[in-house]
């Protein structure tokens, strides 16, 4: 199955796109994400970094630790300051996209939530999710349960977007 997702920051000055299967999307209440928000939680759309171009700008980068201690890498535009990616040191063959830059977010629905320890207390993650306290120790069932949700939308895509 391959979709296409176009995206950029605020200002416009960074445009991406993505051609491929995305591998899953998921809610983070780490603290490292509320800061990076500025909300209650982030989110993760996991695609292979293969997949991605940047069609236009360029893209500044910061390195911070992650609450599990690995090495994060995180992509933004210069100009406006919007986080666009995030990479783990030790896995250069994913990429994290934050979903809220794509141009259509219509269809985009978390299939859990991680970190959860830390969530607001206002906070509530659909009984329909897979929930974690912390990192989950295998992401493989939010792998498998995005592409149960993405089969039974019967997502198609239309060929001139492909």
């Amino acid at each position: 199955m391959r979709e296409v997702f176009d995206g950029g920051c605020q200002c416009g000055y960074c445009r991406y796109r993505v051609r491929g299967k995305s591998l899953s999307l998921f809610a983070c209440h780490c603290r490292e994400c509320q800061k990076q928000s500025g909300s209650a939680f982030g989110m993760a759309l996991w695609i292979t970094s293969s997949q991605i171009e940047l069609c236009s700008g360029t893209l500044s980068s910061w390195t911070r630790k992650t609450p599990s201690g690995r090495r994060m890498i995180c992509e933004f535009c210069p100009e406006c300051g919007t986080r666009l990616f995030h990479r783990q040191e030790n896995r250069p063959d994913m990429i994290s996209i934050k979903p809220g830059t794509l141009d259509d977010t219509s269809s985009l629905a978390p299939v859990a939530h991680i970190w959860l320890d830390s969530a607001q207390r206002w906070s509530r993650a659909s009984d329909e999710c897979l929930q974690y306290p912390g990192n989950p120790e295998d992401f493989a069932p939010l792998l498998a349960r995005w592409d149960e949700r993405r089969e039974a939308e019967g997502l198609e895509i239309s060929p001139e977007k492909a």
